[in-house]
């Protein structure tokens, strides 16, 4: 095999064969194909696309770079999920000991957020004592003890991955419905559950800002699920406006406790039970509720137990910010728009994010907001509550606000659940 046919024969618009997308994964993982080599088929993947059978057989090669887990030796179904990322997007916090409690395993790897995006890990690592890594061994055992584990991937994990998307970040050939799809599909099949249950999500604060975007990358994910034997369904779901009633790091776990403990904000305890529901009839087990499981404190009694197992305080204080400021409603009325995207950055730029993965962050900062899209408003009543360590962070935070809030607007907020998509 040459690379260098392999490039001509994609910049033609040709389908690569199963032989020449295994080479060159294969090779470009060993470090026998180069950076530009691989960074010229990448682009002309970015403008020519793949064809279906063509994108199974590159993710299969993806995932067979690593290792494929295998959690038959639990003796329970497994199931999984993915969310695209967005704003207040902490739903794997109450989701995974949720279905858990319903008899199912969730082996949750999860990663940080970048950019107005936040990150499942970044979120947990809030409450005292908890650990993200969690080794192979423990990593079974707590599969089969508690029943749900969240976190970060070991590098054994479909490796090729790590490195093309490292190279499509610095090459322009990020936005790729295949090369998007093959890098989520990729991971997720290797964690080796029965089910998955993917969650794209569309709007101003999504990754896809078109429904029709998002809904081709879930028939493009879910087509490369089945294909790879996971049984695999997407909702497609709205993220014009910010989940619950927080975005952040502690104010989100905050959010995920009051939805185990039977409260919580609705549009969370909505997505979070249809998710669920998804999640345990892929496991064969859609005589389950989850309803029941936080109505009965099922739920929360295997949070309290995945926390400590991974050496968390599940009764610990959340850290609090050193400083607060209040933004107020500009009028009376109807909140017509709380815009996702305006929402992420003031949050990112308050310390909650990071703009390089090596970038800390703040546990205690983030913003939380008082009503959501939908709901009645009065003049100067407050509205959002800016959280920070660090006073100097609030102005630029407030630009970002500017035009984010709307009141009696003609905007039309998307439906919580768009579309549910099947193979």
């Amino acid at each position: 095999m040459d690379a260098i046919d392999v490039i001509r024969a994609k910049r033609d618009g040709a389908q690569l064969t199963p032989e020449q997308i295994r080479w060159v994964i294969g090779a470009y993982t060993d470090g026998r194909v180069p950076d530009e080599q691989m960074s010229a088929l990448l682009m002309a993947v970015f403008f020519n696309g793949m064809a279906g059978e063509e994108l199974a057989v590159w993710t299969q090669a993806m995932i067979d770079s690593g290792e494929r887990k295998d959690l038959s030796s639990l003796g329970r179904p497994t199931a999984d999920k993915h969310s695209t990322g967005g704003v207040g997007d902490k739903i794997t916090l109450p989701l995974a000991p949720l279905v858990a409690a319903c008899g199912v395993a969730v082996p949750q790897l999860s990663g940080r957020g970048l950019g107005h995006t936040g990150g499942t890990l970044d979120k947990l690592e809030s409450i005292p004592g908890w650990r993200a890594d969690v080794h192979e061994g423990a990593y079974l055992a707590q599969l089969r003890d508690v029943g749900a584990v969240i976190c970060a991937a070991g590098s054994d994990l479909a490796p090729a991955d790590k490195l093309l998307y490292a190279l499509r970040d610095v090459t322009g050939t990020v936005e790729s419905i295949p090369l998007i799809a093959s890098s989520i599909m990729s991971k997720k099949i290797a964690e080796g559950a029965d089910a998955l249950v993917l969650d794209v999500k569309t709007g101003s604060g999504a990754f896809m800002k078109s429904a029709d975007d998002a809904r081709t990358l879930a028939r493009t994910m879910v087509g490369l699920g089945e294909a790879a034997g996971v049984r695999t369904v997407a909702l497609v779901t709205a993220m014009d406006r910010p989940l619950g009633r927080a975005a952040g790091n502690a104010v989100e776990v905050a959010e995920s406790v009051e939805v185990l403990a039977g409260g919580g904000p609705a549009d969370v305890v909505e997505l979070t039970l249809a998710l669920a529901r998804e999640m345990l009839a892929g496991a064969g087990r859609s005589d389950v509720d989850p309803a029941d499981a936080l109505r009965d404190g099922r739920a929360m009694d295997v949070w309290r137990r995945m926390i400590a197992a991974q050496g968390g305080d599940p009764d610990a204080p959340l850290p609090r910010p050193a400083e607060t400021h209040v933004v107020t409603a500009p009028a009376g009325g109807t909140l017509t728009r709380l815009d996702a995207y305006a929402l992420g950055v003031a949050a990112w730029r308050l310390g909650a994010g990071r703009a390089r993965k090596e970038d800390p962050v703040s546990a205690a900062a983030g913003i939380t907001w008082t009503a959501g899209v939908g709901e009645r408003v009065t003049a100067g009543q407050p509205l959002l509550a800016l959280r920070t360590d660090d006073a100097a962070r609030i102005p630029r935070a407030l630009e970002a606000l500017e035009g984010a809030i709307g009141v009696d607007t003609d905007d039309r907020p998307l439906p919580l659940v768009l579309e549910r998509i099947t193979a």
